[in-house]
């Protein structure tokens, strides 16, 4: 139940992240959701596509450094403390959220938020436990 995300470190300067997404454009790859993190030098941009095979193809042959990492998508109500519904039985159960970002979806109800955890495995359990819906790869390649 994991989704492929793809991270592609750039420059931090001007035009950079312009140069990324018309890379991707002209592919005719779609971004569904987008984190991006930066220090003085440099970034890291956190994709989440609907083709991140033919993503990182692409971003290789023009000289990115491209890396492929497993995230959960994990549906949140859409309300007053719908995240802490995801976030207090982790932390009751020791798993830390190493990174977070939203994802895009105007099809549903519910937010979808793209989470890495320090143990996958265990967060699997909590959410199956709980009836927390986790998104697999090609429902949100559908999107």
């Amino acid at each position: 139940m994991f989704v492929e995300q793809i991270s592609i470190f750039i420059e931090n300067k001007e035009g950079r992240l312009a140069e990324v997404t018309a890379i991707l454009r002209d592919a005719n790859v779609n971004i569904r959701a987008l984190s991006l993190a930066d220090t003085t030098d440099f970034g890291v941009l956190r994709l989440i596509v609907n083709n991140s095979e033919k993503a990182e193809k692409v971003l290789k042959k023009e000289g990115f450094t491209v890396g492929k990492t497993q995230v959960m998508a994990v549906e949140v109500k859409d309300e007053p403390g719908g995240l802490n519904g995801i976030l207090d039985p982790l932390c009751e159960n020791e798993v830390n959220v190493e990174y977070m970002y939203a994802f895009a979806n105007p099809q549903c109800k519910n937010a979808i938020m793209i989470f890495r955890f320090d143990d996958h495995d265990k967060a699997l359990k909590i959410f199956a436990q709980k009836n927390i819906k986790v998104i697999s790869n090609q429902e949100i390649c559908n999107l």
